[in-house]
């Protein structure tokens, strides 16, 4: 090790620094070359030809120091740490309501896995920030140019080592190795508002925070806080707020050194932390070439972690290269999407609320030091400050030498701040106040149990006075109590108290084509779309036809967007009917990311919705059930017949691609849907017409594998069936072979009982297998012990041959009345919840069939019940014998009783012998008279019967 330089303006706080490592450290070497080292890295930092301003993302210290810096020096070049092309988004921040994020967005990836898509960018930008006051000033500021000067986003997937997908992106716990500068990757975080990023990788200013678990671990127990962001405000935040220039940088520059030095050496963290900070130099020297400026005129704002970089290329008399790889061949789009405090610190993992105390932390403190902040013209939101308490702009101070304010600053205590009772009084009212609001027992007793366990719980921590995290925990104690009366707890309370969950909002210019014509094509309905409320709409087709388009564009944006943004609650669209009367409520303020992101699609939300049909139908997962779902969708929501057309012609060829018959059920479905539509409105279609044909013939050829193989359940092969016996005329209309389905039905050897089943029930349709012969191999099955066990297989193959064979219902309610009265009890009572399940799940559409059935089968009223027979139990009834009245055969009886009253008797027919002079005439009497008075018409009767002589 070179033994540290004692010259410079650090040098006499780097003896203090060696000397106490080697009167307190067992083992100094260490010890003394890390506090060395850190005091190397800010006189390195702060010698700098180039002046480096340090930041924390979100800090309010960082925020006033920048204003107050910029007020001073001027400078005319910023350089900022974000990525490069974010840059042409800067100005559109005028446009909207902070927080605002900026995102870089791509779909379509080229040179990336495709697994990895979509690809997701966004830099949170908040007003109580320095990167916000930086970007303020150079776009207010004439003559002010604002550089970004951080790797692009497409490089921060280049540089990512996780793979995407796998369920590894979440957001670093303590102690967890975040990803450089802040690239955290946060997991879906629960509530609304803080899924606002979705799966969005974040980028930000300065994320410092220690990456070595026992050094966070140290600082949060002997701080006496819980977590990370009340640490950073009780030792950090507070002390720096009123610190002048040199202490601020000094103090973040030696904190960004600390926790670098203290990281766990080797990882891979570390190596991307380093090639940010060559991109970043690199690409400053080259803009200094470029355009001749004076460094003493730029400002270079990063974050501390990279103040404190020790890279070769660091500073601009380095004269070390680095090669900046090209960018791959994705294209990125590139937008503002609304942020939230909630949103910013799910992502990057720091405290419930933080944020929002942030927010007024600095509010309070621009009150009390009477900056001006700066802010962009026309901004949204916030509040503006006017009046004679803004101050005048000084001129540029000259740069003066470096001094160590870092020995002073370490010594002294920081100025003990006294308890502003009246702030904490106010703050004791309002939270009772809002309790009382949302369901709480609270009193003004309540309020002085806060007020003195606030006052307590500070005392108890070392602090002068009480925080809002001191406070919070109060409040917690004092008011909440075993059950939150409602859907926000206390701690929640105080988050709303100081300040709340800010959602930002991008305004309607900043908002990319697709949003804005949204916004102008629904403009007709009379609401207010940007409003984060849900909104209800009533459109009356009928009375208001004006309104038809917007009725269109709201079906399509429901198809597009998540299911809250726009959601029908009165009115369907289904092929051949569409609602004369619709309700609808109306998110698209809240759900603005969604339609953001839907612009980077296409200029129209028709363009987007035919590009996802198309899409959808050649992609790799791509089904003919899938293609058959986007004919469906073409034709309900697109009045395209070229598109339709052409998404149907997909449909045949994934048909005729298909090697397995898992979809067929819904194919069987959707083409049925599709048919009858057809049929409705005109022709069928030649795309139909080929579905149809092809289909046939591909499921003769799948049929007989089908049966056997056991990937195929009886409810795919029942849909194999049912498409060809449904589809069976039609096909053979256009040119089918019914020999085909003949040969497929007999080349089937199915070994399952359901098969078994499903197989007679096709034969039975084929008219190979009579009804009388199915019911007796039936009565085998439950006659033989040996299958009666497997006897609820066969009944559930039959109930899914109603699919194909609907004429059998009568024959399965038969079947299954005989197996509920003959199967014993233990294989009848646990094979009832899986008949249960399993036509809740896969034979849904077939219960009504049986129902009908079985309501005219069986006996409506209880009484009746008991004298019912089943039809299929009862004894056939006995042919009617017609009596002969006369003649010979009747006489040779009449004449020998005995043998026909053997007979009888053998036959087990009950009756006697007519009395004599009884007689049956065949003809009755009325029409005897009539022809007896009427001789010639009979006579001509008789003539036309005789037989004509040869």
């Amino acid at each position: 090790m070179t033994a540290p330089t004692t010259i410079g303006p650090f040098g006499a706080l780097r003896e203090q620094l060696t000397a106490a490592a080697t009167a307190f450290a067992g083992s100094s070497a260490a010890v003394a070359d890390i506090l060395a080292g850190i005091v190397d890295d800010v006189d390195r930092a702060l010698g700098e030809e180039l002046e480096i301003f340090p930041v924390c993302h979100h800090s309010p210290a960082s925020a006033l120091a920048m204003v107050r810096r910029l007020r001073a020096k001027q400078p005319k070049v910023i350089y900022l740490e974000l990525c490069e092309d974010l840059q042409p988004l800067l100005g559109e921040l005028r446009n909207c309501r902070l927080p605002v994020a900026v995102q870089a967005f791509a779909s379509e990836l080229e040179g990336f896995p495709a697994d990895w898509g979509p690809l997701s960018v966004v830099a949170p930008v908040t007003e109580a920030s320095a990167e916000y006051q930086a970007i303020a000033y150079a776009l207010e500021t004439p003559g002010v140019e604002l550089v970004l000067v951080d790797r692009s986003t497409d490089h921060v997937f280049q540089w990512s080592p996780r793979p995407r997908g796998t369920g590894e992106e979440t957001p670093p716990g303590p102690g967890e190795e975040a990803p450089p500068g802040g690239d955290v990757e946060a997991a879906a975080p629960a509530g609304e508002e803080a899924a606002l990023h979705g799966d969005a990788v974040g980028v930000e200013i300065g994320d410092l925070r220690p990456r070595f678990a026992e050094l966070e671990a140290y600082l949060l127990h002997h701080g006496k806080v819980r977590h990370w962001s009340e640490w950073w405000d009780q030792y950090v935040e507070q002390p720096l707020a009123d610190a002048d220039h040199d202490t601020y940088r000094q103090v973040m520059v030696l904190i960004g050194s600390l926790f670098r030095r203290l990281r766990p050496a080797g990882s891979d963290a570390r190596d991307r932390d380093e090639d940010r900070e060559r991109y970043m130099w690199t690409r400053m020297r080259q803009h200094l070439a470029a355009t001749g400026a004076d460094p003493a005129d730029c400002l270079y704002v990063c974050g501390a972690f990279h103040a404190a970089s020790r890279v070769e290329q660091f500073g601009l008399r380095g004269d070390a290269s680095f090669e900046i790889s090209p960018r791959t061949a994705t294209r990125w789009h590139y937008g503002l999407i609304p942020s939230s405090h909630s949103a910013i610190e799910a992502q990057f993992g720091l405290a419930p609320g933080s944020v929002s105390i942030a927010a007024a932390t600095w509010a309070k403190a621009v009150d009390r030091t009477g900056l001006t902040p700066f802010r962009l013209e026309g901004q949204r939101g916030g509040r503006t400050r006017t009046g004679g308490r803004r101050r005048a702009a000084p001129a540029p101070a000259p740069a003066a030498e470096v001094a160590d304010r870092l020995s002073g600053y370490l010594a002294q205590p920081p100025a003990p701040q006294g308890l502003d009772e009246g702030e904490l009084r106010g703050w004791c009212v309002d939270i009772v106040r809002l309790a009382r609001r949302n369901g709480y027992l609270a009193s003004t007793a309540d309020a002085i149990a806060v007020f003195e366990t606030s006052i307590l719980l500070a005392g108890l921590r070392n602090r002068a006075r009480p925080t809002p995290y001191d406070f919070a925990d109060a409040a917690v104690t004092c008011i909440e109590k075993d059950v939150v009366p409602g859907r926000r707890d206390v701690r929640r309370l105080c988050e709303i108290l100081f300040g709340g969950d800010r959602v930002g909002q991008v305004g309607y210019e900043a908002l990319p084509p697709l949003a804005r014509d949204v916004h102008d094509r629904l403009a007709p309905l009379g609401l207010d779309l940007e409003k984060r409320t849900i909104q209800r709409a009533l459109v009356d087709l009928r009375a208001s036809p004006e309104l038809v388009p917007c009725s269109d564009l709201l079906w399509r944006l429901r198809h597009l967007l998540p299911s809250d943004a726009v959601r029908p609650i009165m009115g369907e669209r289904r092929l051949g009917h569409r609602s004369i009367q619709e309700s609808w409520d109306l998110a698209l303020g809240r759900n603005q990311r969604s339609l953001i992101e839907l612009g980077y699609e296409g200029v129209t939300v028709e363009q987007v919705l035919e590009q996802r049909l198309r899409r959808a139908v050649r992609g790799p997962d791509a089904t003919a059930s899938v293609a058959l779902e986007a004919v469906e969708d073409a034709i309900r929501l697109l009045d395209s017949p070229r598109l339709v057309d052409e998404l149907g012609t997909r449909a045949v060829e994934l048909l005729a691609a298909e090697r397995t018959v898992d979809d067929a059920p819904e194919v069987l479905r959707r083409i049925r849907r599709l048919l009858a539509h057809h049929r409705a409105t005109g022709p069928l279609p030649a795309w139909c017409e080929a579905f149809v044909t092809t289909g046939y013939a591909h499921y003769c050829t799948l049929l007989p594998t089908a049966f056997v193989d056991e990937d195929s359940g009886v409810r795919q092969v029942g849909a194999m069936l049912g498409f060809l016996f449904g589809m069976e005329s039609l096909a053979l209309s256009l040119g089918c072979d019914r020999s085909q389905l003949e040969l497929a039905v007999a080349q089937c050897h199915p070994e399952t009982p359901a098969k078994v089943a499903l197989l007679w029930a096709a034969r039975h349709q084929l008219g190979l297998l009579p009804l009388a012969e199915l019911r007796e191999r039936c009565a085998a099955l439950l006659a033989n012990p040996l299958v009666v066990p497997a006897f609820p297989q066969y009944l559930s193959g039959f109930v899914q041959a109603l699919e194909p064979v609907p004429g059998l219902a009568a024959f399965v309610v038969e079947v299954m009345s005989s197996a509920f009265a003959r199967l014993p009890d233990p294989v009848l009572l646990p094979w009832l919840p899986t008949l249960i399940t399993t036509l809740r799940a896969h034979g849904a559409e077939l219960v009504p069939l049986l129902v009908r059935e079985a309501g005219r089968t069986f006996p409506g009223s209880l009484a009746a019940l008991d004298a019912w027979v089943p039809p299929w139990s009862a004894a056939p009834a006995a042919p009617a014998v017609t009596a002969v009245a006369s003649g010979p055969v009747a006489a040779l009886l009449a004449d020998n009783r005995e043998s026909v009253d053997a007979v009888a008797a053998l036959l087990g027919c009950a009756g006697g012998w007519r009395e004599a002079g009884v007689t049956a005439s065949a003809v009755p009497v009325g029409v005897t008279a009539l022809l007896a008075a009427h001789p010639e018409t009979v006579d001509a009767v008789a003539g036309l019967l005789a037989p004509t002589p040869r």
